[in-house]
């Protein structure tokens, strides 16, 4: 007897992780996507339920594994961090990411980058930002209305979901917390952090040369016949 060969059901559909593809073409491409993604991630490290991820695909519907994109940067509120080989929506409550990042390289085509914001667009992003580093250039669109709709004025822009701010000058893209505090790259964070430490080591050095100095001040008054605890500094002068 022949036996019927059964179509997979939704539960058997394979949803990849990867498609072979760099994350980024060129240094400075890299170099912008991680600053954006970690300066996110700390942002909102000591909030467990924002998500933030980079180059990650997300899979918007259910039994269509071609329906996909892999955002630069992505974050998405009331989803608990950890980590994801893909970030199925169906799976996640059905929230989509709400923030999406772009960074472009040269070779990026008009129409992928118009393909990618239709799907933003269809599938709920709130805010989607591209940022093209060579030309210096940052774009920005805001859902109203249900749909993205193009940010008029992208230079001083607060985002309304992340609260950071965007600088744009001639020469660089300025990121800043709602602190105020610029993004920094991971060389400028280890070099601040190296720098606190020095000056705290300078100022726990300088503390201790007091301590020794008071220390050795109060010896003196002691073979004088003085009592320090007992005496007005001020009648020691």
């Amino acid at each position: 007897m022949v036996r019927q060969l059964q179509p997979k059901t939704d539960s058997e559909i394979i949803y990849p992780d990867s498609d072979g593809q760099p994350m980024a073409e060129n240094t400075k491409q890299f170099r912008w996507i991680v600053i954006i993604k970690e300066n996110l991630e700390l942002l909102f490290a000591n909030d467990d339920r924002v998500f933030v991820a980079g180059d990650l695909f997300w899979y918007p519907v259910e039994g269509n594994n071609k329906l996909r994109r892999a955002p630069d940067t992505m974050v998405v509120f009331s989803r608990p961090k950890g980590d994801r080989g893909s970030y199925k929506q169906w799976c996640e409550e059905d929230i989509p990411p709400q923030v999406v990042f772009e960074v472009l390289s040269p070779g990026n085509t008009l129409t992928e980058m118009a393909q990618k914001q239709q799907f933003y667009d269809r599938y709920g992003v709130e805010e989607y930002y591209l940022f093209d580093p060579e030309e210096v250039d940052l774009s920005g669109w805001l859902r109203e209305d249900s749909r993205l709709n193009v940010i008029e004025n992208i230079q001083g822009w607060v985002s309304p979901r992340l609260g950071i701010r965007f600088e744009l000058t001639s020469e660089e893209l300025e990121i800043f917390t709602p602190s105020g505090e610029r993004f920094l790259s991971f060389v400028e964070l280890a070099q601040l952090k190296q720098k606190v430490q020095q000056e705290l080591e300078s100022t726990q050095q300088k503390l201790q040369e007091a301590i020794a100095r008071s220390q050795a001040l109060e010896a003196k008054l002691r073979e004088l016949g003085i009592d320090p605890t007992q005496t007005d500094p001020k009648n020691i002068l």
